[in-house]
C-alpha cells in the first residue's frame, strides 16, 4: 500500500512505503533466535541466583551493558538518528550507532526507517507496531497488545529505508555500522563475558558474565523497549494533546531511561526531553545534557515552554 505523491511531485519519483523484498522465513528464523533466546534465561534467573551464580562483577557489568546499550537505543537510535533532537560530532555519532546496535535491536538504519514510518501513521493502518491494529474491543486490544510488543517483529513486509531513511543509507559511517550489525551482535554477548572472565580470572567469571551482562541484559532491553511500543500506546496519561493513543506510564520511566514519557513525545517528537513536567525522571536527557557540555552533543532542542503550555490538555492544567 502507498501513500499519494506530495504536491507537485511526479509520481514516477514516489517511492513505497513498504519495501519490495519481504522478510523471509530465514530472516524470521534469526529474529526469534536472537529474541526468544535470551529470554529463557529469565527462567533460569532465581534457581541460578540462588545458587550463588551470581557475583557483583555481574552486576557491574549488567548495570553498565545495560545503560551502555539501551541507551544507545534511547538516546542514539531514537532521539538522535530518528528524530533529529540534537547534532553531535562524529565520534558521538559512531558511537551512538555502536552502542544502539549491541542491544539487539535491528541494524540503526532499519530501526530507523521502522520508527519514522510509526510516527508518521502512529495508531493509524500503516502503523507498523499499533496495539490498537485489531480494533478497541478487549479481544482484539488483547491480541492488539501482543502484536505491538512482539508479534509485529515477524511481520512479512519491510518498511522501506529509502523511503524513511535516505538520510542514513548516505551516511558512510551510518552505512558500514549498519551493515556491521551480525558482528555487533556477537560482541554484544562476548564482550562482558570476555570482561567478566579477566576481572575474575577463571572461565566461570566468563560464563556468568555471559549469562547476565549478556542475555538477561539484552532480554531486560527488549521488552522494556517493546512496552513502549505496547503499553505506552494503551495505558497511562495524557498530559499533551496528540492525534494518536500514546501515554505516559510513570512505572517504566528509570528502566527506559525517560522513554515512557510517551505523550510529551509523540505531541513533540523533536525535543531532547520526554519528561518535561514536575518529577519526570529522564535519564536520557541528562546523557544528552551530558554530551552537550563536553561539546560532543550541540544544537540541543531543549523543550519549549511556550509550546508545551500551548499542547496541554484540559485535564493537565
Amino acid at each position: 500500500m502507498t501513500t499519494a505523491p506530495a504536491l507537485g511531485q511526479p509520481r514516477a519519483e514516489r517511492r513505497p512505503e513498504i519495501a519490495p523484498e519481504p522478510r523471509g522465513n530465514p530472516e524470521r528464523v534469526l529474529v526469534a533466535v536472537f529474541t526468544a533466546v535470551p529470554f529463557l534465561a529469565l527462567f533460569a534467573v532465581v534457581p541460578l541466583a540462588w545458587g550463588r551464580f551470581l557475583g557483583w562483577t555481574d552486576v557491574a557489568l549488567m548495570a553498565v551493558f545495560y545503560v551502555l546499550s539501551a541507551g544507545g537505543v534511547t538516546v542514539g537510535y531514537h532521539r538522535y538518528f530518528t528524530h533529529g533532537s540534537f547534532k553531535a560530532r562524529r565520534p558521538l555519532k559512531i558511537f551512538l550507532a555502536l552502542a544502539g546496535s549491541i542491544a539487539i535491536e535491528g541494524p540503526v538504519i532499519t530501526w530507523v526507517a521502522d520508527h519514522r514510518r510509526h510516527h508518521k501513521h502512529s495508531d493509524k493502518e500503516l502503523d507498523p507496531h499499533s496495539p490498537w491494529r485489531f480494533g478497541s474491543d478487549w479481544k482484539a486490544l488483547t491480541k492488539g497488545l501482543a502484536w505491538a510488543h512482539y508479534g509485529w517483529l515477524f511481520d512479512a513486509n519491510r518498511t522501506s529505508k529509502h523511503r524513511f531513511a535516505k538520510d542514513l543509507l548516505n551516511d558512510r559511517d551510518i552505512r558500514r555500522i549498519h551493515l556491521a550489525f551480525p558482528g555487533l551482535v556477537a560482541v554484544s554477548f562476548l564482550l562482558p563475558a570476555v570482561i567478566g572472565g579477566m576481572v575474575t580470572m577463571s572461565w566461570a567469571g566468563f560464563l556468568t558474565a555471559l549469562f547476565w551482562a549478556g542475555f538477561v541484559r539484552i532480554t531486560l532491553v527488549h521488552h522494556v523497549t517493546w512496552s513502549i511500543n505496547s503499553i505506552c500506546h494503551t495505558f497511562g496519561k495524557e498530559d499533551f494533546e496528540v492525534r494518536d493513543k500514546s501515554r505516559n506510564v510513570w512505572w517504566l520511566a528509570i528502566p527506559s531511561l525517560g522513554e515512557s514519557w510517551h505523550n510529551l513525545h509523540h505531541s513533540d517528537p523533536t525535543c531532547a526531553r520526554h519528561g518535561v513536567l514536575k518529577g519526570q525522571v529522564d535519564i536520557s536527557a541528562r546523557i544528552i545534557w551530558a554530551f552537550e557540555k563536553t561539546g560532543l552533543a550541540y544544537d540541543v532542542r531543549w523543550p519549549n515552554t511556550d509550546r508545551l503550555a500551548a499542547k496541554r490538555t484540559n485535564q493537565a492544567v
